[in-house]
């Protein structure tokens, strides 16, 4: 049995009422865009906004220090602000990272949910 994805979800549309057959469009694959708005929807909305404002601020400061590491005249000072321009880059990095992680979280649990969805369909007939 070797159906493709869109093959199986046609099946699927065939054997639901108007409503299932909404919710399981619902429970489908989201672009990029979509998935990012996901993150601030549910009940950890709150942190992501945290986390993207952090990132925001962080970003800030590391372009400004990444200036001040431009017009620094010594070595010493240099080598200073560089190395706050790495730590900036860094946890914005890290910062970025997490948000990522969520995203590939909400889209497991999204498949999961589809996969129970489609075995209480099976369990019905």
């Amino acid at each position: 049995m070797n159906k493709t994805d869109k093959e199986i979800d046609a099946l699927i549309h065939e054997a639901l009422n108007k409503e299932e057959a909404e919710y399981f469009d619902k429970l489908g694959e989201q672009n990029v865009p979509q998935m990012l708005g996901g993150l601030f929807r549910g009940k950890n909305s709150w942190l992501n906004i945290y986390v993207l404002i952090m990132q925001l601020i962080i970003f800030g400061v590391t372009v400004w220090t990444f200036l001040e590491f431009l017009g620094a005249e010594e070595m010493m000072q240099k080598m200073e602000w560089m190395f706050y321009t790495l730590l900036g880059w860094i946890a914005t990095a890290m910062l970025k990272q997490w948000s990522w992680n969520q995203m590939d979280k909400n889209e497991l649990k999204r498949e999961i949910k589809r996969l129970e969805y489609q075995l209480s369909l099976l369990g019905k007939k």
